[in-house]
């Protein structure tokens, strides 16, 4: 078996790599003649190439005589080579338009298609993933936004800072007045923005006090879906009818929004679930909310004022309040700036990578040379030329 590990081709450029030069001289190592590892020669990876053949890793410009790719984010169509067995993140199980003719073009080419998205235990947790540093990254960035909106404090970009320990260092420049924060999600990204808002010693409420009082100092809520989501029927909540029958569920949000300064979005979105609030509602006088950081980046979804995704050297964009229109970041103080990069760990690429790679060496290199894994067999979109029974409600979407 030869794995490959190819560079990122999506523009604009992506730093990150499945895997350190480290963690593959581990594999190929313990693995002996059985397995060897090839990576392609890149001028931009986290990781110089020197780095990789240090480690007694091949660099190389072919990938074609690998079996098994493994990459990052989605690959161009014109890079793909047929008949090879793929991991990447391709953002199509929830028919996203843009990879729509991706997802066409594996199929053409008789790709096994194997989305890190969908790779989980028995417990149905998923076991790689860059959500803590999405969280970490995205939440830093919700208090550097807030800095340049208010003209409080100033701290550098988080792509600018060498590891974590750079970014608490800036974060102690950070100077907040008593404004209410609130996060959804308690998630693996969730988790890691609890990381920054712990670093910033700033007080957590509970959601009924959040709403109910106030305080002479910054504090945030953190909500689960039970906080803010109600049956349409009977006003009630119930998780496991919540997650099989979304639909069937209104927000109820909006009193969150009309005491909060700050939104820090980290929960996954169920295109069936309700949104947060509506876009019509940021043109109420009672919406207080006027930096969002939309960690979870679904265009149009669970935060209608994320138009489009920002990118790292274009982090904001503002949404006036009374026409809705897009404006230039921090246009003025009255408009709601929006922080919504979709490649977050991209600004801290070693350690997430490196994170990454140990729970790959984990989860998945044990299970390549099986002849069945439940693992990936549960993961694999696309194989031989069509789409595996469990994902055939995309057929409508490649046709």
């Amino acid at each position: 078996m030869k794995i490959g590990i190819i560079r990122e081709g999506k523009i604009p450029v992506d730093r990150r790599t499945p895997f350190t030069p480290e963690i593959l001289h581990d594999i190929q190592k313990s693995a002996g003649d059985g397995l060897s590892i090839c990576v392609e020669t890149s001028a931009f990876r986290c990781y110089a190439d020197e780095e990789y053949q240090e480690q007694g890793i091949e660099v190389v410009s072919d990938l074609s005589k690998a079996d098994i790719l493994f990459g990052v984010k989605e690959v161009p169509i014109s890079q793909l080579i047929p008949e090879k067995t793929y991991f990447f993140f391709s953002h199509t199980i929830k028919k996203q338009p843009r990879n729509k003719a991706m997802l066409q073009a594996i199929l053409a080419k008789s790709i096994r298609l194997i989305d890190y998205e969908l790779l989980k235990n028995p417990a149905g947790e998923r076991v790689v993933a860059f959500g803590r540093w999405a969280g970490v990254v995205g939440a830093y960035n919700a208090f550097w936004t807030y800095g340049k909106k208010t003209g409080l404090y100033q701290i550098r970009r988080a792509l600018d800072c060498r590891d974590l320990e750079e970014l608490k260092v800036e974060l102690k420049k950070v100077l907040l007045p008593p404004i209410k924060i609130v996060v959804t999600g308690r998630g693996r990204v969730g988790k890691g923005v609890l990381e920054i808002l712990e670093i910033l010693g700033i007080r957590e409420i509970e959601p009924q006090d959040f709403l109910r009082n106030d305080f002479e100092e910054p504090v945030f809520t953190c909500l689960s879906t039970a906080d803010y989501v109600r049956s349409i029927s009977d006003k009630g909540y119930e998780q496991a009818h919540f997650y099989a029958y979304p639909e069937a569920y209104e927000s109820q949000f909006m009193p969150f929004a009309e005491v909060a300064e700050i939104l820090i979005a980290a929960a996954f979105w169920d295109p069936k679930a309700p949104r947060l609030f509506e876009l019509e509602a940021i043109q109420s006088i009672n919406f207080s909310i006027s930096v969002i950081a939309d960690i979870t980046c679904d265009i149009d979804g669970s935060v209608p004022t994320t138009h489009r995704a920002s990118t790292l050297l274009d982090p904001v964009y503002d949404i006036d309040r009374s026409t809705t229109q897009e404006l230039p970041p921090f246009a003025n103080q009255h408009s709601i700036s929006v922080m919504a990069i979709d490649n977050l760990p991209c600004e801290l690429p070693r350690e997430s990578s490196a994170e990454f790679a140990r729970q790959l060496r984990e989860w998945v290199v044990p299970e390549l040379g099986k002849e069945n894994s439940d693992l990936l067999e549960k993961a694999t979109i696309a194989r031989d030329g069509d789409l595996t029974l469990e994902f055939m409600y995309l057929s409508d979407y490649v046709s």
